[in-house]
């Protein structure tokens, strides 16, 4: 991988111990009941207690606790619709594709078995509009299902990185441009059409079905006991791009390429955060553990350039710029500013006041949190590479020769 920004991705995983262990099969129905059965229909106080045991967050990037927003959609006023996020915008993640390329009827299963739970009559799904594989996955998938009851509607999301915010896509869902907007009221509370909306990616509604589909139990046996299940992982590195599934307390020297924990590695996608050289080596897929740390999973996209990290990140930053809804003065003015003041740290002739300074500028500013991950990710860079940016600013660099021959 050189030091540039990654293209959209198609993915299709390995097998895995859970959401991914049935893949051999194949997608359909069929194979899909063959391994994990029907999934049944449970209440609510039992399956909001099966999900504060097992502690499920959402895995599209903020980890929020799946349970709470189950419970806030169902105490909320008005008839709640089931949003299923497979759009993903973050153009180095594909673990969604991966799904819906080689399990689609598990996250079916866990977006009805979400509409049962809280008398939904309408599930949605939002699928990347230039991804016609993933598209064509899940419309044959829908053509499988019996009759619920339950209406599916197919979105197709713009090819853009904010396109999959959850604001930017209750926009779309309404006919409007596919980009967020301010909102006062989570969609749970407050989303499609004024009503509660339980909005997620499709990972987490997957880990809803095998939850309820294999019980607490089973869902215990992989994980540890702090931080029970399994994570589906983008990684890009020297054995190129793909999804894999783990357990979470799996050692990073296990998921990464050979010598991956000891090179720079960017954690959590374009908004993620930069693990120095050998920093992953003593550290596990765990979100407290690397949080410990000041360090993200986010939405589980691993990164490890084979370049400098200070180029990798303005690279990113430069395309982040681009990528805004461009509605406010953080993302409009604020963004391309800070990818110029970092392409001069990067280039040696300084301009790290400056970035630092415009960092604080636009986090916590916009009506999205676009702002705030870009920010995240440039201080990242600047303070686990500190030597590095002092090494651009006397016109060097330790990456400029490949790996074999690194320069000091």
């Amino acid at each position: 991988m050189t030091a540039r920004v990654l293209g959209p991705i198609g993915g299709a995983g390995a097998r895995g111990p859970a959401l991914l262990s049935a893949i051999d099969a194949g997608p359909s129905l069929a194979a899909h009941r063959s391994r994990h059965g029907e999934p049944g229909r449970p209440q609510l106080t039992p399956l909001l207690a099966d999900l504060e045991r097992v502690g499920l967050r959402g895995r599209g990037g903020a980890g929020f606790p799946f349970g709470r927003k189950l419970e806030a959609t169902a105490e909320a006023s008005g008839r709640p619709y089931v949003v299923v996020n497979l759009s993903e915008g973050e153009p180095a993640s594909c673990k969604d594709a991966a799904l819906a390329l080689t399990a689609p009827h598990l996250v079916l299963d866990g977006a009805v078995v979400a509409a049962r739970v809280l008398g939904s009559r309408e599930v949605h799904l939002v699928v990347p509009g230039t991804d016609l594989q993933v598209r064509a996955a899940i419309e044959t998938a829908l053509r499988e299902r019996p009759d619920e009851r339950i209406g599916f509607v197919v979105h197709r999301a713009d090819e853009a990185f904010v396109a999959g915010q959850a604001t930017a896509v209750i926009e779309l869902m309404a006919g409007r441009p596919n980009k967020p907007v301010t909102s006062w009221q989570p969609a749970a509370v407050r989303g499609h059409r004024g009503r509660p909306t339980l909005l997620s990616n499709g990972e987490t509604f997957a880990q809803l079905a095998i939850l309820v589909l294999h019980g607490v139990d089973a869902y215990l046996a992989h994980g540890t006991p702090e931080e029970p299940g399994t994570a589906l992982l983008t990684i890009h590195d020297d054995l190129g791009r793909r999804v894999v599934e783990v357990p979470f307390g799996t050692k990073w020297e296990a998921v990464l390429a050979q010598d991956g924990v000891d090179r720079p590695v960017l954690l959590g996608g374009y908004h993620g955060t930069w693990a120095d050289a050998g920093e992953l080596r003593d550290l596990t897929v765990s979100r407290a553990g690397l949080g410990a740390v000041d360090l993200t999973l986010g939405a589980g996209v691993v990164l490890v350039p084979d370049g400098c990290p200070l180029t990798f990140a303005t690279s990113i930053t430069s395309y982040l710029a681009g990528e805004s809804a461009g509605r406010c003065g953080p993302c409009r003015n604020g963004l391309p500013e800070l990818a110029r003041a970092l392409e001069r740290v990067t280039s040696g002739i300084a301009g790290l006041a400056e970035t630092e300074r415009l960092c604080g500028l636009v986090e916590r500013r916009g009506a999205c949190a676009h702002p705030d991950g870009t920010a995240r990710m440039v201080r990242s860079v600047l303070t686990r590479f500190h030597g590095e940016v002092e090494r651009h600013a006397r016109g060097g660099c330790s990456y400029r020769r490949d790996r074999i021959g690194r320069s000091a």
